[in-house]
Order: C-alpha cells, then sequence, then structure tokens
C-alpha cells in the first residue's frame, strides 16, 4: 500500500529530501532513498511498503533478544522488506537487503492476530522497523488500547524528532549496536555510529526499557580495546541495561570464520566488570545466560535454549536483598 512518507522536506524543482533516518537522502522524482521503501512520486515522498509484512509469527520473547522483559512470554513478531542499513554481513539478508514476498495485514488486522495468539503485543522485527514508520505510528496505540506491548529490534538508524515521537507509543526496544568505532559503521554497514548513540541515549532517558545486543566479529569489532570501550558506552548510559553477546557466523558478502567461544568467553568477562547483566545469546556457554541478581547473586531467571523458567515474582527488584535489577514483568 502507497502512503504520503512522514518527515520530508520539499528542495524545489521537484526535489524531496527524506528526514526520517541520518542517511537524509535527496531524490529527485522517481529515485529511491537507501531503504528502497521510500521514493519521491512527482514532488511527494511517499512509502509503498506499509502494512506490506515480509515474515508473521510468534517467537519466544526471549528470540527478539530481550532477557528482562516479561520473561518467558511470547510476542507476536512482524516486519518489513529491506533496510536503511547495508551491513555486509547481514544476518536476515535475504530479506533485507533483496526483494522478498511480502502480504498486507492492516494495523487493526495485526492487532487482532496479537490478541488471537495470545501473545504479549507485537514485536517490529527481523528486518528494520524504522522504516515502516508510519505503520508503526497508526499500529502502536492501537495494541496500547488493547492492553498489549509494541517492542522494536532496531539499528538504532533514526533521526531525534521522529524518534521522539515514536517512543511516546514503545514499551521496548533492543538496539543493535554494531561496534564503537565510526570507521567500522561507514565501512561495514553504510551508515554512521553517533546516530546511534544518541538513539540509545534517548531510548533511555525516555524511560522505556532498552536491551542492546552486539554481534562479535573476529577481526573487525572483537579487541579487547573495541570492546571495553563499547562496553564503557553501555555503562555511561546505565549499568543495568542488558547487553547481548552474539556470535557471528559467515553470511551475505563477509566470509571471515565463525566467533570462537572462547572469544565470546573473553567479552563476557570483559563486560560483566563494567555491566551488571551480560548474557552470550546464541552459543551454549555455561553461566552466560541465566539471570542473577548482581549484588547478592540469587538465581532469578533460568534459562536453556529459549526455555525460561523464572523463579522470582517480585519483578524490578530482588526478593532477597531488594535491589533494583530492571526485570519487567
Amino acid at each position: 500500500m502507497i502512503k504520503k512518507a512522514a518527515f520530508a522536506k520539499e528542495l524545489g524543482n521537484g526535489k524531496v529530501q527524506c528526514l526520517l533516518c541520518p542517511a537524509n537522502c535527496r531524490l529527485t522524482p522517481g529515485k529511491k532513498g537507501i531503504c528502497t521503501s521510500r521514493y519521491n512520486h512527482k514532488g511527494t515522498l511517499v512509502t509503498d511498503n506499509y502494512g506490506e509484512l515480509v515474515s508473521l509469527s510468534v517467537d519466544p520473547i526471549e528470540k527478539k533478544p530481550l532477557y528482562h522483559f516479561y520473561p518467558g512470554s511470547t510476542i507476536l513478531s512482524t516486519g518489513p522488506n529491506y533496510c536503511n542499513m547495508g551491513c555486509v554481513y547481514c544476518q536476515n539478508w535475504s530479506i533485507s537487503q533483496k526483494k522478498a514476498p511480502t502480504r498486507y495485514l492492516s494495523p487493526e488486522d495485526l492487532v487482532q492476530a496479537a490478541v488471537d495468539s495470545n501473545s504479549i503485543g507485537v514485536a517490529f522485527t527481523y528486518t528494520e522497523p524504522v522504516i515502516w514508520y508510519e505503520y508503526i505510528m497508526d499500529t502502536a496505540p492501537l495494541l496500547r488500547k488493547a492492553g498489549l506491548k509494541t517492542v522494536l529490534v532496531s539499528n538504532g538508524y533514526i533521526n531525534p524528532e521522529p524518534l521522539e515521537k515514536l517512543l511516546e507509543y514503545i514499551d521496548a526496544v533492543n538496539i543493535d549496536l554494531k561496534s564503537i568505532r565510526p570507521e567500522f559503521y561507514r565501512k561495514m554497514c553504510k551508515a554512521r555510529l553517533e546516530p546511534v548513540q544518541r538513539s540509545i541515549r534517548m531510548i533511555s532517558e525516555a524511560g522505556v526499557h532498552l536491551e542492546i545486543t552486539n554481534l562479535i566479529i573476529p577481526t573487525l569489532n572483537d579487541s579487547d580495546n573495541d570492546l571495553n570501550v563499547l562496553f564503557d558506552f553501555v555503562a555511561s548510559v546505565s549499568e543495568l541495561i542488558p547487553l547481548h553477546l552474539s556470535a557471528y557466523y559467515p553470511n551475505y558478502r563477509l566470509h571471515i570464520p565463525s566467533t570462537p567461544a572462547e572469544t565470546m568467553l573473553r567479552a563476557w568477562k570483559l563486560a560483566k566488570q563494567k555491566l551488571k547483566y551480560v548474557y552470550v545469546g546464541n552459543l551454549s556457554l555455561a553461566g552466560t545466560s541465566d539471570t542473577h541478581c548482581h549484588n547478592c547473586g540469587t538465581l532469578l531467571i533460568s534459562r536453556s535454549g529459549y526455555t525460561t523458567k523464572v523463579l522470582t515474582s517480585s519483578g524490578r527488584r530482588c526478593p532477597e536483598c531488594g535491589i533494583e535489577t530492571s526485570i519487567i514483568m
């Protein structure tokens, strides 16, 4: 479905500029932005991906990954075709970097699907929800009215004004912080680091539940220095932000060997020196996926794959020592 796009600026002579994300694409008539879903139609910025779903499934909330947001629950998950970054190692490249089949679902029907699936809400994920801005802004208020949650799994590449408006309706976000080096973002993702850092700070300051994922790629972002600087940045926002460390596997245009288990364990140990809650998400390493109180060590949540056992009902505070845990139930 074609819709007029939000956050556009007319430049004259039929040219328009998209102001949704930091790419700030300037488009002549007929030209598409880097996300391929927003384009100049006779001097008006439009989007042709409104409500066009590339996938729809019910997932464990831990798969997003969100470990401190209604642990053990399920959430209806969906996403659009394409992305506003061009990561050469993309793990979902077949739907984010290539044209994929889609089907239309109205905001009302998506909300009803979430109700019918007995999920806690809808997660906009799989590719990049930012490029689905208009659809999310129409759907999220309906989800809230129905008593359901709205979750984003995003690269965080969005301008401040649209993000501020979006966060009014968002309950939880996982941001993929790909590296702490600007040159990594330029070379590997065709994007910039600073806007992602700004988004992370804005989400935290807005009081929206925030978790962060970092994919560790051998030789590219796995040095002790890179990792420590990234962990320092996350800690500067909040030491309570759950950090998910993921192992890289060769995909798309990058074919260097997979991340070794020893690298993941080293990164986990380094992160634990700076952050209260650190997890290894896609590699089975003993002790790296359970949630323990960072103060007294009480086991709060045990995990084996996507099987989750919640051992506390006290939510944000440890039942033993009473300290803040950031867990929402």
